[in-house]
């Protein structure tokens, strides 16, 4: 991409107004019969530094990192930047300097530190197919080699051991379906499967001194069971099946391998720090909070724990002994957190996406006593002091469910100002307080959003994250309407004047909502989102059939086919009666781009005004900067022509 006079060359749907099926017409991927709707390219003037209000393209430019993690030697930062406009692997000394670029392809999906702190695996996809190769790569960005070709099969990274010499991966090479369990050997290049699995089977953490990997098998989105496999016999010896399923993850072993610590909501409603006896095979609670805990983690030649608490979003930093004293906050800027920590010394790094700025990251020690800035985010000429921080609120749905929301209100006096509701994925995640581009813009021009953790959400406990599973999926949608009631009381916001929006399971509530309940919303905005429940849980991809089963009842049973026959939104879309937008990626494993083909068609054979953008390489995320900034500019357009926003 190349930058020139205050402008950039990005892609643009050649027309946004285009006037929108059933069940039994399925148009094939690439058969698509309205050219138009593939993003062509088009330049766009980005404005000036500091005109207000700050044109969307300049905080899509805004750019942080992702993933950053130390190394276990504590001398070295990896992360993930977009700065080139992919998704590429990037180091920089933790005493600081110049980060150096080690990854120059079509962008990343993930990496993990080897255990000698110099070199790094990572996998790449193609074009958001998700399905990845793995490879290695020095951290002096001179030898880098192909570890597992890119093939039909989806691919989880586990763990190396503890030399470095293997590590553990889940793949559906087998049969397309089940993740089976393998190792490969770094110095051969072979791999061997070790487990033949049935669904999702996932490797973890490697017991030191032994063959003992643990296993996680999925039960649902929010919970597991949990295994230790030997991969030299195959055999998987149980240590956590509960009658009430819990989630289980950020396994850490002790250096003897006698304790595996880890975070559950095992038996509770709140994630909670546990260790595990393998000699005694008990099992008990080292700490606990009113709030989720999260970020895990060991450091510090073992003798340290450091995890974070989730308070609506916002979260603290903690460290105590591994003996269990010396409880401590570390003290650091209000945010979303992913915490890494070194082996060898007590240096912490901590990424922090807010928002107001996208992710910086911050290095300190395990006394919380030096904490200073070492990778700064690009704020693209914006001025965080004019952007907002939300206000988190709580209200009942009509059957007396409390919902959860983070409320982005524009400055100023406001007064019957327009709405937003926008709606995460998941549906088992959370709307935190992080980076959001759009949110800001939307803000920023006098719009209200409302980021909405609807019942099923993560971070309130175990039940509410259950609240709509299987029969109770609707019950959630609901949620959405039962916010503009709850907002109807407040005066600062007109609820008459309102959109809904979201991506993924958020798209599928949006195309529900939109059939279901037609004159609450005056707009409403799809991405990636399912239309035909049967279809897609028929056709889901080996990761999400996994969890599909139980979050959404087994689709291979009659019951089931029936539900979601009758509770799809292909069978409410000729209710619709407002504009719709949709976006979807031609390569989408998850949901198929037919998903969004199909509610378009019947929307334009209705007459209804449909603004579709439909990316040819992308999948289940927009990725690609140049395509990040056709799909946000289209969409705030969108919005902002039927919300009838203040200027």
């Amino acid at each position: 991409m190349t930058l020139l006079r205050q402008r950039i060359i990005i892609g643009l749907c050649a027309s946004l107004f285009l006037a929108g099926h059933s069940a039994a017409s399925d148009t094939s991927a690439s058969d698509w019969p309205y050219p138009q709707d593939t993003p062509g390219s088009s330049a766009l003037n980005i404005g000036l530094a500091g005109e207000q209000p700050v044109d969307i393209s300049r905080y899509l430019l805004s750019r942080g990192v992702s993933q950053a993690a130390i190394n276990p030697q504590g001398t070295q930062l990896a992360f993930i930047s977009t700065a080139t406009g992919e998704r590429q692997l990037w180091v920089q000394s933790v005493q600081g300097g110049q980060a150096t670029q080690l990854t120059f392809g079509n962008g990343i999906s993930f990496f993990r530190w080897h255990p000698d702190g110099s070199q790094l695996i990572y996998g790449a996809d193609n074009d958001g197919n998700e399905r990845e190769a793995f490879y290695s790569i020095r951290t002096n960005g001179l030898s880098e080699s192909l570890l597992l070709s890119h093939s039909n099969a989806f691919r989880r990274f586990g763990e190396f051991n503890h030399d470095g010499t293997r590590f553990t991966y889940a793949s559906t090479e087998r049969n397309g379906r089940d993740f089976d369990i393998y190792e490969h050997n770094i110095n051969t290049g072979k791999s061997t499967m070790v487990y033949q699995a049935e669904f999702g089977f996932f490797p973890h953490a490697w017991q030191p001194n032994s063959s003992n990997v643990v296993v996680t098998e999925t039960r649902g989105e929010d919970a597991q069971d949990v295994f230790l496999l030997d991969i030299h016999t195959g055999t998987l010896t149980p240590l956590y099946t509960p009658a009430v399923a819990a989630a289980f993850s950020n396994f850490h072993w002790s250096s003897d391998g006698k304790t595996l610590y880890f975070l559950s909501n095992l038996d509770r409603e709140m994630t909670a720090l546990y260790e595990y006896n393998t000699e005694t095979e008990t099992t008990r609670l080292r700490h606990q909070s009113e709030f989720d805990l999260d970020n895990l983690l060991v450091c510090h030649n073992q003798s340290s724990l450091v995890w974070t608490e989730n308070n609506q979003g916002f979260d603290t930093l903690y460290t105590s002994r591994l003996n269990g004293s010396g409880l401590r906050k570390i003290a650091l800027p209000d945010g979303v957190y992913q915490v890494s920590c070194a082996n060898s010394s007590d240096v912490v790094a901590v990424e922090i996406s807010s928002p107001t700025s996208p992710a910086n990251v911050f290095v300190t020690n395990l006394t919380g006593e030096r904490a200073r800035l070492l990778v700064s985010a690009t704020m693209a000429g914006i001025d965080s002091e004019q952007l907002i921080t939300p206000q988190a609120i709580e209200f009942p749905a009509r059957d007396g469910i409390t919902l959860h929301g983070l409320l982005y209100l524009p400055k100023g006096m406001l007064n019957k100002v327009p709405l937003v509701v926008d709606v995460h994925g998941g549906p088992t995640a959370q709307a935190k307080p992080s980076w959001q581009p759009l949110t800001q813009y939307l803000v920023g021009k006098g719009i209200a959003v409302l980021d909405i953790n609807v019942r099923g959400s993560t971070g309130f406990g175990k039940t509410y994250a259950r609240l709509d599973n299987q029969e109770k999926r609707l019950h959630s949608v609901r949620d959405l309407v039962d916010a503009l009631a709850y907002l109807k009381g407040d005066p600062r916001i007109d609820v008459e004047n309102s959109a809904v929006m979201g991506g993924s399971y958020g798209g599928y509530m949006v195309n529900a909502v939109m059939g279901l309940y037609p004159d609450a919303f005056k707009a409403g905005a799809s991405f990636v989102g399912v239309s035909d429940w049967v279809r897609a849980l028929e056709e889901a991809s080996p990761g999400l059939k996994a969890s599909d089963r139980i979050e959404y009842g087994d689709i291979r049973e009659p019951k089931w086919q029936a539900f979601y026959a009758e509770n799809s939104p292909i069978n409410t879309v000729h209710r619709i009666q407002a504009p719709m937008f949709f976006e979807h990626g031609v390569n989408d494993p998850r949901d198929p781009v037919t998903e969004s083909d199909r509610m378009v068609k019947v929307l334009r054979d209705k007459g209804l005004p449909v603004t579709y953008l439909r990316f040819p390489d992308e999948g289940h995320s927009v990725s690609k900067l140049e395509n990040r900034v056709t799909f946000y500019r289209a969409l705030a357009e969108f919005l902002e022509r039927h919300l009838t926003a203040q200027q």
